[in-house]
C-alpha cells in the first residue's frame, strides 16, 4: 500500500505558513526504514529514510529540471549547469568543495537526466553536517563565472566526444531521436557541440535562477540519520543563503500530461566504422505513472532482463550472434519507451533483428508462459531488494519518488505489488506495447544494400 504525503497543491492556513510541516510517510520497524517528510516555509521538501544499523549517510538534492525543459538553443544547459555548480560559490572555491569531501573520505557527484538533476554526497554518518553544508552551498550560492563557463566548456565537449566514441551508448541517444524527433525528449542530455559552444554565462545564470528555486527542489537523505537534525541543518543552510524568502511558497507539482508518439516504422542509421553494429528496436512504452508499469516490468524481465530471458537465450545462448542483448523500459511523466538492444557483427545484423522481431511478435500474440512470468516476478523482486542495499540507492529512491510521484512506497509494498502481477496483466500489456509497429536505430559500418534492408525489420 502506498503511503501518500500531503498534496503539493494544498496550501496551509496563514497561521501555519511560517511553520514546517512534518509527516511520517512510512513507519519502519524499530526505527529502521522510517521515511519522514518535511515541507519548509518557502516550499523546500526534505525526505529522509533512517537506517540506524549503518555507519554511512547519503545526502542529495534533486532539482525538478532536465533536458526536456530546454529550448533548442539551450540544449545541454542543464548538464552544463550541473558541471558549473562544482566550480565554486561565494564561500568556497572549486578546490574547497572537492577538498572538503576528500578530507573525510566522502564521495561526491551529480547526474543529469531528461526530467531531473541530482547532486549528492556519501559520507560517514558523523560527517553528514559537512556534506549538508557543502551541497546546500553549491545549490544556493553558485557564482557561475564567465571564466568557469569557458573552462568547463572544454570538459563538456570532451564528454560529448567520449560518448560519441562509445556506439553502444550513443545508439540510445539515436533511438530517443528516432522515437521523439526534434523535441526536448529526443535531444541528447549533453547537448551538441554547436549548442554547447553557443551557451553563455548569462544564459546559464538565467536558467539557474529560473529552475533552482526551493519550490523546484527536493532534499533526500538516507542512512544513520536523524530527521529533525537534517531538517534543522538544511533549513539553516538555505536561510543563510537567503533562499527561503517567500514563506507562503509551495512545492511545484510532479510533471503530468499526455504525449502521443507517432513514430511507427521509423529507421535511423548512423554510419560509423565500428567493429559491431549496435541496434535498438523498440516502440512507445508506458508513462511512469501508468498502473500497468508493474506488469511491464515483469514482461521486460522475462523478455530481456537476464540470462534466462527469451532474447538472451535465443540470440546469444542458442546462436551466439551477440555478446550483449537485452530489453529495457524508460518511463517519463507522460510517455515511455520500450527497447531491445543488441551488439553484433554487421554481417549478422539482419538475422539478429529478425530473431528479436519474431520474439516480440510472438509474445505480443501469444504472451508468456506462467513459468516464465513466475520466474520473472521472483527475479524482479530479488533485484529490487538487492538494488537497495546501500544508502545511495535508498536516497535515490526516496528523492526520485518525492520529485516524480509526490509519494513514497515502502520496499515491502513494492515487493507485494510486483507479486500481485497476474499472467493476464502481463499478457495484456504485452499486446498493448509489443503489438505496436516498432522503430529502429542502428550505428555501424553497414553498406548501402544492408542499410536499405533495415526497413524490413519494422515493416
Amino acid at each position: 500500500m502506498t503511503s501518500r504525503g500531503s498534496k503539493a497543491t494544498a496550501r496551509p492556513s496563514s497561521e501555519a505558513r511560517a511553520v514546517a510541516r512534518t509527516q511520517t510517510l512510512i513507519k519502519g520497524t524499530d526505527g529502521t526504514g522510517t521515511v519522514r517528510r518535511t515541507v519548509l516555509p518557502g516550499g523546500l521538501r526534505i525526505v529522509t529514510e533512517t537506517l540506524p544499523s549503518v555507519r554511512s549517510a547519503t545526502f542529495g538534492i534533486w532539482a525538478h529540471v532536465g533536458s526536456r525543459d530546454e529550448t533548442p538553443s539551450l540544449n545541454g544547459a542543464t548538464h552544463y549547469l550541473e558541471h558549473l555548480l562544482f566550480k565554486g560559490t561565494s564561500r568556497r572555491s572549486a578546490l574547497d568543495i572537492s577538498s572538503a569531501l576528500d578530507a573525510v573520505g566522502g564521495e561526491m557527484n551529480a547526474f543529469t537526466a531528461k526530467e531531473y538533476t541530482c547532486y549528492y554526497a556519501r559520507v560517514l554518518d558523523t560527517d553528514l553536517p559537512l556534506a549538508i553544508d557543502v551541497v546546500c552551498d553549491m545549490l544556493t550560492g553558485s557564482r557561475i563565472l564567465e571564466e568557469d563557463v569557458d573552462v568547463e566548456r572544454g570538459a563538456i565537449l570532451e564528454e560529448i566526444a567520449m560518448t560519441e566514441d562509445d556506439p553502444g551508448d550513443c545508439v540510445h541517444d539515436l533511438f530517443a531521436h528516432t522515437m521523439f524527433g526534434d523535441n526536448p525528449l529526443g535531444r541528447p542530455v549533453l547537448g551538441t557541440v554547436d549548442t554547447v559552444n553557443a551557451l553563455t554565462a548569462d544564459r546559464i545564470r538565467r536558467f539557474y535562477r529560473k529552475h533552482y528555486d526551493p519550490t523546484h527542489l527536493v532534499v533526500a537523505c538516507a542512512g544513520n540519520v536523524d530527521h529533525a537534525k537534517v531538517v534543522r541543518q538544511v533549513r539553516a543552510a538555505f536561510e543563510k543563503a537567503g533562499a527561503l524568502r517567500d514563506s507562503a511558497a509551495q512545492p511545484i507539482d510532479p510533471r503530468s500530461g499526455r504525449r502521443s508518439l507517432r513514430t511507427a516504422g521509423r529507421v535511423e542509421l548512423l554510419a560509423r566504422r565500428t567493429e559491431q553494429a549496435h541496434v535498438v528496436l523498440g516502440m512507445p512504452g508506458l508513462a511512469r505513472t501508468d498502473d500497468r508499469r508493474w506488469a511491464l516490468g515483469v514482461l521486460n524481465t522475462a523478455l530481456g532482463g537476464g540470462m534466462s530471458s527469451r532474447l538472451f537465450q535465443e540470440v546469444r545462448e542458442k546462436r551466439g550472434m551477440a555478446y550483449s542483448v537485452y530489453s529495457y523500459t524508460s518511463g517519463f511523466a507522460d510517455c515511455g519507451l520500450f527497447g531491445v538492444y543488441a551488439g553484433c557483427r554487421p554481417s549478422q545484423v539482419h538475422d539478429v533483428l529478425k530473431i528479436c522481431r519474431d520474439e516480440l511478435d510472438h509474445v505480443a500474440e501469444h504472451g508468456l508462459s506462467d513459468d516464465e512470468i513466475g520466474r520473472a516476478v521472483g527475479q524482479l523482486r530479488g533485484s529490487t531488494v538487492l538494488g537497495l542495499e546501500d544508502t545511495g540507492a535508498l536516497m535515490n529512491r526516496i528523492g526520485k519518488s518525492e520529485l516524480c510521484w509526490g509519494e513514497q512506497m515502502s520496499v515491502d509494498d513494492m515487493l507485494a505489488r510486483i507479486a500481485e502481477v497476474t499472467p493476464d496483466e502481463v499478457r495484456s500489456v504485452a499486446r498493448a506495447v509489443l503489438g505496436q509497429r516498432p522503430s529502429l536505430s542502428v550505428i555501424g559500418p553497414l553498406k548501402d544494400k544492408q542499410a536499405s534492408r533495415l526497413h524490413d525489420a519494422v515493416a
